[in-house]
């Protein structure tokens, strides 16, 4: 991910949320009082994304903060672990607490689906790989995430990849049609991708030479039958109705890529907290961000 480009997409973020000022922390707090706080992991095995949103995020609202990341992104945290620790005006800190948790919530779930999908198909020989059924705004951190998990990206949006799809198929006239008229207009610097349900469209995708072929909603079973019909040298991806649920069912079944719209779509965020405290002095940072404190948090967290 671009530094700069993050940055623009948090100061878009932190404009939506803070508006003209936090009138509640504006109020609390004058702008010279500093805090600090701790995120800790209330989650089992989740891991953790988004190191540089913690750090570009507070840098943003003050300048000098300070934020010490303990994780790396793609590392597995266990509950009750610190991932982070951050210290600066204590403004900054509230103000910018809920967007920022809500992005690495986000991230951390997203990597946390994806190395789930990846441990559970245990097929190295098929990549799990996203969608574009992203959340708008958050593409470039939806699938930054995806990769931390140990997955693959799909094309990033409708500008760097060709996908025919069922849709274009049937207002095109077909699939010979729709392939020679990418073909013609996208030179041969493109990949194409078709959409494809059964073995005639299968054999159609084959005879207009497209790259890769997509086999969509088809069960393990149906796969089998199908990738007879296709070259060694066409890629191949499943898609549709494949879930964390039933990924298991498709190892060993084939294909060069398995798509899983449900790893940003519908991903359940990872379950991270942020701790403020007060210290009187810099130097007291670290005895007011005690063991106790810890602990105490710690007895909160379910068993």
């Amino acid at each position: 991910m671009n530094a700069l480009h993050i940055r623009e997409k948090l100061q878009e973020f932190f404009i939506e949320d803070i508006g003209s000022g936090d009138v509640t922390t504006d109020a609390i707090f004058s702008p010279e009082e500093e805090a600090a706080g701790q995120l800790i992991s209330k989650g089992d095995d989740i891991v953790f994304c988004g190191s540089i949103i913690l750090q570009e995020g507070y840098k943003l609202l003050d300048e000098n903060a300070v934020v010490t990341v303990y994780v790396q992104d793609g590392e597995s945290v266990a509950r009750g672990q610190v991932i982070a620790e951050v210290s600066g005006r204590t403004r900054a800190l509230l103000s910018g607490e809920r967007v920022l948790l809500n992005i690495v919530q986000r991230m951390s779930g997203i990597a946390t689906a994806a190395r789930k999908a990846v441990t559970t198909l245990a097929d190295p020989s098929i990549r799990i790989c996203d969608t574009r059924k992203t959340v708008p705004g958050m593409r470039m951190f939806d699938k930054y995430a995806v990769r931390m998990g140990g997955a693959a990206n799909h094309r990033y949006g409708l500008y760097d990849a060709v996908m025919i799809k069922d849709n274009h198929i049937a207002a095109a006239g077909g699939i010979a049609e729709a392939v020679a008229k990418v073909k013609a207009a996208a030179g041969h610097m493109v990949k194409i991708e078709v959409e494809v349900t059964n073995e005639q469209e299968v054999k159609e995708a084959v005879a207009a030479q497209a790259d890769v072929i997509m086999l969509d909603n088809c069960s393990p079973e149906k796969i089998k039958t199908l990738l007879p019909h296709i070259p060694s040298t066409v890629v191949t991806e499943a898609s549709g109705n494949i879930t964390l649920a039933n990924i298991q069912e498709y190892s060993g079944c084939g294909v060069d890529m398995i798509s899983l719209g449900s790893l940003t779509h519908s991903v359940k965020a990872a379950d991270i907290s942020m701790l403020l405290f007060s210290p009187t002095t810099k130097s007291d940072l670290e005895r007011n961000v005690s063991d106790e404190r810890i602990r105490e948090f710690s007895r909160t967290l379910p068993s």
